[in-house]
């Protein structure tokens, strides 16, 4: 994908670790808050013979133009010690993204959650907005004030848009050639998703056949786009999310209509082959499979429909 020019990250310093962590359980709090399926899934896994969680990465999805795009977000996390690794781009949705891998903190024995266990990989994706039809641009262009991306990460804790509420007449005619921008003009910086660490389940649900066999059960709608369960092509990355719920949306012309909201997600990574043969109670992270695969990534996109599922 090529160079996105991001900063260097620094290392941790006295409180910041604390902080950081902070911000995340902000960010948890107000994309539960906005989103009830989610939040039900999230609770219903917790309550799973009382399952301790861990969050595999947090998802956010931002606008390339006047500062709004993957940097607005990236900044922040890289001030507090997160890196740079790859990115991937989905050249029809006029998409790219990346991934941010998290600093080292200790974890103790048990640990779990964001106040004490393993910080969670970010993942951001930015709309080149550039590259779509002048009309679109000129929507999006007209609701961005100068300098708000640098708001960004506030603006995803507190679930509040940067810029004003979109009419419906504007988010319409945007939804029609991108999706993608029409989501992000509406939900702003709210994060786009979660996804659980199911390789860290320790009871029922440390295999994510028995996340789909429950949740399936409950009548919870997945994501079947490229089957339920998304497999990477070297079977060491297994992926399944929720379809996200459409909820009620007053728009800045007085009309209501529905909306695609946030949806949730289960990762497993396997154990590296030439890691097999370790006893289980030693096996890290460092084990198992890293980075994310560009056709499941491609697939869970569609996790946020507009359209009815046939």
């Amino acid at each position: 994908m090529g160079s996105l020019d991001l900063p260097h990250a620094s290392s941790f310093k006295g409180g910041s670790e604390t902080f950081l962590r902070n911000v995340f359980e902000n960010i948890l709090k107000t994309y539960l808050r906005k989103n009830p399926t989610a939040n039900t899934i999230w609770e219903l896994v917790q309550s799973v013979d009382n399952e301790k969680i861990c969050y595999d990465h947090f998802t956010f999805q931002t606008l390339k133009v006047d500062g709004y795009g993957i940097d607005s977000v990236s900044s922040f996390f890289m001030d507090y010690g997160y890196k740079f690794e790859t990115g991937i781009d989905f050249p029809k949705k006029k998409v790219r993204g990346c991934w941010l891998s998290p600093p080292d903190v200790h974890v103790p024995e048990g640990g779990h959650g964001l106040g004490n266990g393993p910080l969670p990989r970010v993942v951001i994706s930015e709309l080149r907005v550039d590259e779509l039809s002048p009309e679109s641009q000129e929507i999006i262009r007209k609701y961005l004030i100068p300098e708000g991306g640098k708001q960004a990460v506030l603006s995803s804790a507190l679930g509040s848009l940067i810029w004003e509420k979109p009419t419906y007449a504007d988010f319409y005619q945007l939804a029609k050639e991108s999706e993608y921008g029409a989501w992000v003009l509406i939900h702003g910086y709210t994060m786009n998703h979660l996804a659980f660490a199911v390789h860290r389940f320790k009871h029922r649900f440390s295999d994510i056949g028995c996340i789909k066999v429950y949740l399936e059960e409950k009548g919870f709608k997945l994501n079947s786009d490229g089957g339920i369960l998304k497999v990477s092509q070297d079977g060491l990355l297994i992926q399944m999310s929720s379809i996200s719920e459409k909820l009620a949306v007053e728009f800045a012309d007085g009309v209501t209509e529905t909306t695609p909201a946030s949806y949730i997600e289960f990762t497993q990574r396997l154990v590296l082959p030439q890691f097999k043969d370790l006893p289980h109670h030693q096996i890290k992270e460092y084990h198992r499979r890293d980075d994310f695969d560009a056709n499941n990534a491609n697939k869970i996109f569609e996790s946020a429909r507009f359209t009815s599922d046939t």
